[in-house]
């Protein structure tokens, strides 16, 4: 993750299979968490270390941060334990008993002299900063959006433990049997969710199972399932997803259309549309067909020709700190206008696919207003021609707002934070046959 800008997610969910039942918990809990509070953790390591944390093997590094995170916010493991571990593991990486010794010591310096966070009184960014764990520049942004208290609730709530997902597949058999097939597999079902194919688990799951190979259903987070639900497609309806990788919101939708209908998946990245495919076709969907299109561009779709088109844009993924703590890391002030300026120009796109009366959804998995809530209102000033749906879904619109945009957060109800608002497009009376 540190050193290839990978997504510790993802690895893991190709690696928990190894670990047994009763330790994926753990083993998620140790790198997520480790990795989501390293602004904390390195707060307190860059006092008790007389070397600059920058010039350390990133090995070591990576075993103070996690030996640390055990010792300090973890608490279920005995320190002794941690600091052990971590002992053992830096003798057998390549900086063998020196690094070993340089563990050892910075680790029981900091059971022995915990290092005093900063003074709420004396910098409140500061201390928001450290204490939550983000970076300061990012803790100044969620305050000038949300004001000091609801900030710090956000803060809090994206170093909480994402909940595990999955969306079942009713072409492959009733709830109740899937849910049966999925239990067998070792997954423990905590809640149903809003809707029926909504599966919340009981802690972390392995997906290298049998159910998940059969196609008996797809991680996904339950906000992102709800954008699929705003759009609502009828029956045998065609859909255009414009940005359709990794392929959840497309095989949600393939679903609701049924075998009548059908989904258009595009996508700029290749790899990310043959992913789609892959989960298309675990999943049995016969009725998406992939295309390889830029959405920031002229797409070669005839125009007004769908009446139903989504966009879920590429974004910050600020709503998604939980299940992707690294990217509190590696995102920069000035990446929300950016981001925005490529969701508008995409939007544009989108539009001018949807027929006279049709639908468009635009989402993104930030809360940032710039990618939400400024994209549509910019949208909307330069085509007059749609407008925000009066009437959008009745089980989408207790979670829709006085602006009529759909706008979820961690730390109001445990969702993703997602922004997305369903669009219509007038119906155009010049063009009607007399």
């Amino acid at each position: 993750v540190d050193r290839e800008r990978a997504f510790a997610d993802v690895l893991l969910g190709h690696r928990l299979g190894q670990f047994a039942p009763a330790d994926r918990r753990l083993v998620t809990q140790l790198v997520l968490g480790t990795v989501a509070w390293r602004g904390r953790l390195d707060f307190e390591l860059g006092r008790l270390s007389a070397r600059k944390l920058e010039i350390l093997a990133p090995d070591v590094l990576a075993l103070l941060r996690l030996g640390l995170y055990q010792v300090r916010i973890l608490t279920r493991i005995p320190p002794h334990a941690a600091v052990d571990t971590a002992v053992t593991l830096a003798r057998e990486g390549p900086g063998g008993a020196g690094a070993a010794r340089f563990v050892n010591a910075i680790l029981r310096a900091a059971i022995r002299a915990p290092v005093r966070l900063p003074s709420r009184s004396a910098d409140e960014l500061e201390y928001l900063a450290v204490t939550y764990s983000h970076p300061r520049w990012l803790v100044e942004r969620f305050i000038e959006w949300l004001g000091i208290g609801e900030a710090e609730g956000l803060l809090a709530a994206d170093n909480e433990a994402a909940p595990n997902v999955l969306r079942l597949n009713f072409g492959r058999g009733p709830a109740d049997e899937l849910t049966a097939r999925i239990q067998r597999d070792g997954m423990r079902i905590a809640r149903r969710g809003r809707f029926p194919e909504t599966v919340v688990l009981d802690g972390a799951a392995s997906f290298d199972s049998a159910s998940y190979r059969d196609g008996i259903f797809q991680p996904q987070a339950e906000a992102s399932q709800l954008v699929a639900r705003l759009l609502a497609p009828t029956p045998g309806s065609t859909v255009i997803d414009c940005a359709a990788a990794p392929g959840g919101k497309s095989t949600h939708l393939a679903e609701i259309v049924g075998p009548a209908g059908r989904v258009i998946a595009l996508d700029l990245n290749l790899a990310g549309l043959k992913n789609t495919r892959a989960v298309a076709r675990r999943l049995g969907h016969r009725n998406v067909l992939f295309a390889r299109a830029d959405c920031a561009s002229v797409l070669p779709l005839r125009p007004e020709s769908a009446g139903y088109v989504m966009l879920d844009a590429p974004c910050t993924g600020l709503g998604t700190l939980r299940e992707h703590p690294e990217l509190r890391w590696r995102l920069q002030p000035g990446d929300f206008a950016r981001m925005a300026d490529l969701q508008s120009r995409m939007l544009t796109n989108a539009a001018a696919l949807v027929s006279s009366g049709g639908v468009l959804v635009y989402a993104v998995c930030s809360f940032a207003p710039d990618e939400g809530p400024g994209v549509v209102r910019n949208f909307l000033a330069r085509h007059r021609d749609f407008e925000i749906d009066p009437n959008p879904p009745a089980a989408i619109r207790e979670l829709l707002d006085l602006d009529g945009f759909m706008s979820t957060r961690p730390d109001r109800g445990g969702l993703d934070g997602f922004f997305a608002a369903r669009l219509i497009r007038r119906f155009d009376i010049a063009a009607m046959p007399r």
